[in-house]
C-alpha cells in the first residue's frame, strides 16, 4: 500500500508574477488526507479556496488559469508539477495575489522549497487510476493530441514541432516520476520573439525578464523591437546568441523546450485529481489540449469510481456482530439498521444489513410492492458511520451521534426484501472535535443503490 504524503513544515517563497508583474508571497502548508492541491487567496476577504480541479479551468492563454466563484488563480502549472514531481499528494498553497511567482520560469525553486519543508507520509492509502485502454483527446484546429495508454507506472513523453528552424522538432521522456527533479524541474518556460512582441504590446508579460524565459528569435529583430526589449527588460544591451536565443540565458539542455512542455503536461494533468498508472504521450502539447484531456479523464475516472462496486466476503467472521454493535450504538430494533461491521480503519468503515420481509417498515411502505424507504437507507449509512466516529473515543457508550448535515443524496435502485445491503463510509476530512464528515455509499446486488455526503457529531449523554 502506497500512503498519501504531505509536507512536514510550511515554507514560503516570494517573487513576481510573470503576467501580473506584481510581487507575490506564496506559502506551502501541510494539508490533511484527501485534500489534494488547494489554492487559498489570503489577500481576499474570507480567504477563498480554489481546488486544483480541471473543471475550474477558464483560460489557457499563456498558462493554465483557474477560476471559482469569481476568484482566480493564474499560471498554476509549474507549482502543481513540482508537487507531483516530489510525490506529494496533499498541500495548501496560500497566495496574496492571483499568480504564483514565476521565479526562473521552471519548477526548480518550488522543488527546493518542498524539499526544505520536508515530506511525510499520512495514514491513508493513495488512490490510483489504472489505465486499461487507450484514452485520447485531439484538438482538430491545431493537430495537438494527447493520449494515455496502459503502463505499470506514470510515464510522460512529449513531442514538439513549432515549424521553425531555430527550434525544430524535439522530444522528451520521463520514465520515472522520481527523476522529475534532476531531469525536468529546471526546464524553463520559453517564447518566440513574435509572441513576445505581441505580449509586450498588450501589457501581458509585466513580470518577465531574460532570466525567467527563453526567447527563441524566429524573425529579424527590428531596431524598434530591440529598443522595446531593452526597455521591457531593463537592459542596456540585448543580442542574439549563435543558437538563436536572446542572450543572458544558457540552455540547460538542447531539448529544454520539450522538457518544459513535459513539465507543463505534468502540472496540467495534476488537475485530474487522481494519480495515474499509465503512459502519457503528448504530440504538440499546449495548455488547452492538456486541460481538455484532464477534464475528459477526470470525468471518466469519476464515472468508473461511482460505478465501481467493492467486493467483500460476506461469510467471513465479522469485525462486529449485532451484539457488539448494540454495545456501541444506542439504537434498538426496529430502528437498529446495521447487522454487522465487516471492516474498519481510522478513515473508513463497512457495514451490512440483511433486508427481510419481516421489517416493520414493510407493513406500511407499499405493502403490495414492498420497497425499503430511502430515508432509512440513509439512516443505515449514518449508523454505520456512527460506529466509525464512536470508535474514536475510549467510552463510546457514553455518547450519542447526531446528524449535522446531509448533502448530495441520490437513490439509484430499489432495495427489496431479500437484498443484502453493504454500506461503505469514507472520511472526507479527519474527525475533529467529534465531527465526522464522510462519503457514504450503499450497495446491493452488485449495484450502487444510494449515496450521500453526511456530517454528524457525537455528544456526551446528559
Amino acid at each position: 500500500m502506497v500512503k498519501q504524503k504531505t509536507i512536514q513544515n510550511e515554507v514560503s517563497l516570494t517573487g513576481v508574477g510573470l503576467h501580473t508583474g506584481k510581487e507575490v508571497k506564496m506559502t506551502f502548508k501541510p494539508a490533511p488526507i484527501n485534500n489534494g492541491y488547494t489554492f487559498v487567496r489570503v489577500d481576499l476577504e474570507g480567504s477563498p479556496i480554489i481546488e486544483a480541479d480541471a473543471n475550474y479551468v477558464v483560460n489557457t492563454q499563456r498558462g493554465t488559469n483557474l477560476e471559482k466563484l469569481g476568484v482566480k488563480i493564474q499560471t498554476s502549472e509549474h507549482v502543481l508539477a513540482a508537487f507531483v514531481g516530489c510525490d506529494v499528494d496533499n498541500v495548501i498553497i496560500e497566495l496574496n495575489e492571483s499568480e504564483p511567482p514565476i521565479m526562473d520560469g521552471s519548477s526548480k525553486f518550488f522543488v527546493e522549497a518542498i524539499e526544505k519543508a520536508g515530506i511525510v507520509e499520512q495514514d491513508a492509502e493513495r488512490c490510483y487510476y489504472v489505465v486499461k485502454e487507450v484514452i485520447s483527446f485531439m484538438d482538430e484546429a491545431t493537430g495537438s493530441e494527447i493520449l494515455v495508454m496502459p503502463a505499470d507506472d506514470y510515464q510522460v513523453t512529449t513531442m514538439v514541432d513549432f515549424g521553425t528552424k531555430v527550434l525544430g522538432t524535439q522530444n522528451a521522456t520521463l520514465k520515472n516520476i522520481a527523476d522529475f527533479k534532476t531531469e525536468i524541474s529546471d526546464a524553463r518556460t520559453f517564447s518566440f520573439l513574435h509572441e513576445l512582441e505581441t505580449l509586450l504590446d498588450n501589457g501581458l508579460i509585466k513580470g518577465g525578464d531574460l532570466n525567467n524565459a527563453i526567447v527563441y528569435v524566429d524573425k529579424e529583430i527590428s531596431e524598434k523591437t530591440m529598443n522595446n526589449l531593452k526597455v521591457a527588460f531593463g537592459k542596456e544591451k540585448i543580442s542574439v546568441k549563435p543558437n538563436g536565443i536572446l542572450d543572458n540565458l544558457t540552455l540547460h539542455y538542447p531539448n529544454e523546450a520539450a522538457r518544459h512542455k513535459l513539465l507543463d503536461v505534468i502540472g496540467d494533468l495534476a488537475l485530474i485529481g487522481t494519480r495515474i498508472k499509465g503512459k502519457v504521450i503528448a504530440n504538440k502539447p499546449g495548455h488547452y489540449v492538456n486541460t481538455q484531456f484532464a477534464k475528459k479523464l477526470s470525468k471518466i475516472i469519476k464515472i468508473e469510481q461511482r460505478n465501481q462496486i467493492p467486493v467483500y466476503d460476506l461469510h467471513k467472521e465479522p469485525l462486529m456482530d449485532v451484539n457488539k454493535i448494540m454495545a456501541m450504538l444506542p439504537h434498538r430494533p426496529p430502528f437498529l439498521l446495521v447487522d454487522k461491521i465487516l471492516e474498519m480503519s481510522d478513515n473508513h468503515v463497512v457495514g451490512l444489513k440483511n433486508v427481510t420481509m419481516n421489517e416493520d417498515f414493510f407493513v406500511g411502505h407499499f405493502p403490495g410492492a414492498p420497497v425499503m424507504p430511502g430515508v432509512l437507507i440513509v439512516e443505515a449509512m449514518a449508523q454505520t458511520g456512527g460506529i466509525l466516529i464512536l470508535s474514536s473515543v475510549p467510552d463510546p457508550e457514553n455518547y450519542l451521534t447526531y446528524f449535522m448535515k446531509i448533502d448530495n443524496v441520490k437513490f439509484k435502485h430499489k432495495v427489496l426484501p431479500g437484498d443484502t445491503l453493504v454500506f461503505k463510509c469514507d472520511l472526507i476530512s479527519p474527525i475533529r472535535r467529534g465531527i465526522c464528515h464522510m462519503q457514504a455509499n450503499a450497495y446491493a446486488n452488485g449495484k450502487l443503490v444510494a449515496e450521500a455526503e453526511l456530517m454528524a457529531q457525537i455528544a456526551k449523554k446528559n
